[in-house]
């Protein structure tokens, strides 16, 4: 039922209107939830779209910034009527729905017609489906979190069952088992504490992954088991959408989101979007922060200064101030990219993402053939050695190397020394700098290595290392074997036989301050951020068996296993 109510926390008023009708095209009626300051002003308005439970606060200090917000449940969820429908088919709706809300927003008394939008993550996926049919009165995005496909969310055909399956039992599941009249739990709070009390141990071990749907209420069961089913569905295509988009976007990210295949969008707008406000209004900002942790001087223990602090909603008011408002801010002014880096505790800022002018540093692996231990490893050298030793491994997926969380289940910048006790982990590294290196870009690992197994999995990551401590990890990237070439086809591997992997790393902004050591470690599971690969060359969702794989790493000159690091010299 819809509500009304008068907030009264300063000089000036908020008329807050909950759960406020709003029809779409097809006759189904979605709620949302009006912030605005009681001053019977026509003012510019902000739109967030979110299937997560519409916020019924939060907004004051964007009302007295001079903005009405309204947050809109999206079909489906909480106090919307029609039927939710996920983002992981072509076809959702929201779209549709999006445009109808903004239009309706535009001709509401209170609004001047200038509407912009906002969220990030599933909330920013909902504004990008918007804004590819062009609303007449959107003016502006800051969509920010999000990357470019449903196939980034997850890694090479691989799945996350530490964050899937808890996204699937915690935040997804509850509402719609209160809409279906299943039992409890109705909320995610009520979710979360089963989860983090009880639960959490016997859905990450769960086997197999396939039989999970019948575990989840009926009309999210058929999506999750499609999903799983079709790991290489391209739905999002957002690549193409770009060229649909005629308004800016304003974009944040983190070296440690596990959404920052978002950086992309920067890339895809500038090329691409279909004006050249849009083109050249876009921006994008990269801190050392994790996904819910955007702005944050820490993650966990880690403290990265306090330059890495940032007032995301100052931030993007200043964006909408610009855009919405027509304020000279100088927004427009600055360069397009705005990028901490790590080790040097400052920001950086660039025309483009990569910045222009990056040099390539190579460093080989190089060892005596006993590189499993971090104080007496193998070696990053800038000359080939051309040795014909390897290391080896075994990589038992009963066993697997466990993943470094944070408290929320996400990942982090984790001290990679705790996992040092482990034997299947290889790590190479250099003497301590002699000189301050910036990397700055997509690290990329080419890795000449074996298995005994016709599929498996190889891990690359990336540390800096000082010499008290802590081995800090920087970046990583894994590869599924059998899609080493290809997300669409399956490529066994010929056991034992020598394979070249190209694994891109994570995009990171980091200074190796001199005396530090660069290593990167070489391993084949993170478990449970990523799935464990079973090294049967089956469905690793169907099959319950696990193998152990023996893998070998190989550094010779025919098989110059290596690290390729984009410099910046400036």
């Amino acid at each position: 039922m819809q509500s009304e109510r008068t907030e009264e926390n300063s000089k000036d008023r908020i008329i807050v209107q909950n759960d406020v009708p709003i029809p779409m095209r097809d006759g189904v009626v979605l709620r949302g939830n009006v912030f605005r300051p009681d001053t019977g002003a026509q003012l510019p308005s902000l739109l967030l779209r979110t299937p997560y439970g519409k916020p019924t606060d939060g907004y004051e200090r964007y009302v007295r910034a001079g903005y009405v917000v309204v947050t809109q449940d999206s079909r489906g969820r909480y106090a919307s009527d029609g039927d939710y429908v996920p983002f992981t088919v072509s076809d959702t709706g929201d779209a549709e729905d999006g445009y109808d809300t903004v239009e309706w927003l535009a001709q509401q008394p209170y609004c001047n017609g200038k509407v912009g939008t906002m969220g990030g993550s599933y909330n920013a996926w909902m504004q990008w489906q918007l804004a590819k049919l062009r609303p007449p009165h959107l003016v502006a995005m800051c969509a920010y979190t999000i990357p470019l496909e449903l196939t980034e969310v997850d890694f090479s055909g691989g799945f996350k069952p530490g964050r899937r399956v808890k996204w699937w039992m915690t935040t997804i599941a509850p509402d719609l088992r209160r809409r279906q009249g299943l039992p409890p739990p109705h909320t995610p709070a009520e979710a979360r504490k089963i989860w983090d009390e009880i639960e959490h141990g016997r859905w990450l071990g769960f086997m197999p992954w396939l039989d999970l749907p019948r575990y989840l209420p009926e009309k999210l069961a058929f999506y999750v088991e499609d999903w799983l089913k079709h790991p290489n569905r391209a739905p999002w295509k957002f690549e193409k959408i770009h060229s649909e988009v005629a308004v800016p976007n304003l974009d944040i990210s983190g070296w440690y989101d596990h959404c920052n295949g978002t950086i992309a969008h920067l890339v895809g707008m500038q090329k691409n979007a279909r004006i050249s406000a849009a083109r050249n209004g876009t921006k994008l900002v990269i801190g050392p922060w994790n996904h819910p942790g955007l702005g944050k001087q820490k993650i966990g223990e880690i403290d990265f200064g306090p330059q890495a602090e940032l007032d995301t909603d100052g931030l993007i008011i200043r964006w909408f101030d610009y855009w919405l408002k027509g304020e000279a801010n100088g927004i427009d002014s600055e360069k397009a990219a705005r990028y901490f880096v790590m080790g040097l505790g400052k920001w950086k800022t660039s025309d483009t993402w990569p910045p222009a002018g990056l040099t390539e540093k190579v460093y080989y692996f190089s060892s005596n053939g006993n590189a499993h231990h971090a104080d007496d490893s193998g070696v990053l050298t800038p000359e080939q050695r051309g040795e014909e030793t390897c290391d080896e491994y075994t990589y038992d997926p009963n066993n697997p190397v466990p993943t470094l969380w944070t408290r929320e289940l996400f990942t982090g910048p984790s001290d990679r020394r705790l996992l040092e006790y482990r034997e299947d982990i290889l790590y190479y590294r250099t003497p301590p700098l002699e000189a301050d290196i910036e990397v700055v870009g997509y690290p990329e690992v080419v890795l000449y290595a074996s298995s005994s197994a016709p599929d498996t999995d190889f891990f690359a990551r990336l540390i800096d290392e000082s010499p008290q401590g802590p081995a800090l990890e920087v970046c990583y990237g894994m590869i599924r074997a059998r899609h080493r070439h290809s997300l669409d086809r399956d490529e066994p591997l010929e056991p034992n036989a020598i394979t070249m992997f190209r694994i891109k790393l994570g995009a990171t902004a980091i200074r190796f301050l001199k005396g530090h050591r660069i290593r990167l470690e070489i391993t084949s599971s993170d478990f449970p951020n990523h799935d464990r690969n079973h090294n049967t060359g089956g469905n690793d969702l169907i099959d319950t068996e696990l193998v152990a794989a023996r893998q070998r790493v190989f550094h010779s000159t025919d098989y110059a296993s290596r690290l390729l690091l984009p410099i910046d010299g400036t």
